[in-house]
């Protein structure tokens, strides 16, 4: 999938990788899509409760190598 920008936060523990995502996500415009690699399992739920509460769209999430990876759309 097309993204604009990336932000790892592996090894990151929750709320960390919601708090970075949220700053990554407010230096972008609306319509570009953000790629998140977390290594928290919680970041599963917290990810999806994220995008809901903001409006900001989990296009997508997956595994890779033991890593989880969100594609979030801007609002």
């Amino acid at each position: 999938m097309e993204f604009s920008k990336e932000f790892d936060a592996s090894g990151l523990s929750c709320p960390l990788p919601i708090v970075k995502t949220k700053k990554a996500l407010s230096d972008m415009t609306s319509g570009q899509v953000l790629r998140v690699i977390a290594t928290d399992p919680g970041s599963v739920c917290d990810m999806a409760a994220f995008a809901e509460q903001t409006g900001n769209a989990l296009l997508e999430q997956s595994t890779e190598n033991s890593k989880f990876v969100f594609y979030l759309k801007k609002a």
